[in-house]
């Protein structure tokens, strides 16, 4: 992995434990999908908390040199999608993490839980 990818990956999961963001997930899709590297994933509690969610990875990425090449949803808040290319960032609300079952769709690639800004193989 690229140190830039590795940066951005650290830095999005950073922001998201700053603002509570809830069963935050890594998918790395380096050998599964040729459009993505990771899928970070996260729900967030209620439309203003995935505002929040939000707000913090676009902000924080950018105090680092890094903007997203597309965001969507934003205004929905039901599911935020922030894309940086390498990593797509999706914040969910709980029934549209369910419904879209991301987790499910790419469960051939490896799976990590985040756990207090560490890493846990699922």
């Amino acid at each position: 992995m690229s140190d830039t990818i590795e940066m951005i990956r650290r830095a999005c999961v950073e922001q998201l434990l700053s603002r509570k963001a809830e069963d935050i997930v890594v998918i790395d899709l380096r050998k599964t999908a040729d459009f993505v590297d990771y899928f970070l994933i996260c729900t967030g509690t209620s439309d203003v908390h995935v505002r929040a969610l939000a707000d913090a990875v676009i902000e924080g990425l950018k105090a680092e040199g890094q903007r997203p090449y597309h965001v969507e949803g934003y205004e929905m808040r039901k599911w935020v999608l922030i894309d940086f290319v390498d990593i797509i960032v999706h914040i969910f609300q709980a029934e549209s993490r369910r419904f879209y079952g991301l987790e499910r769709l790419w469960g051939d690639a490896p799976i990590e839980r985040v756990e207090d800004d560490t890493l846990i193989n699922a």
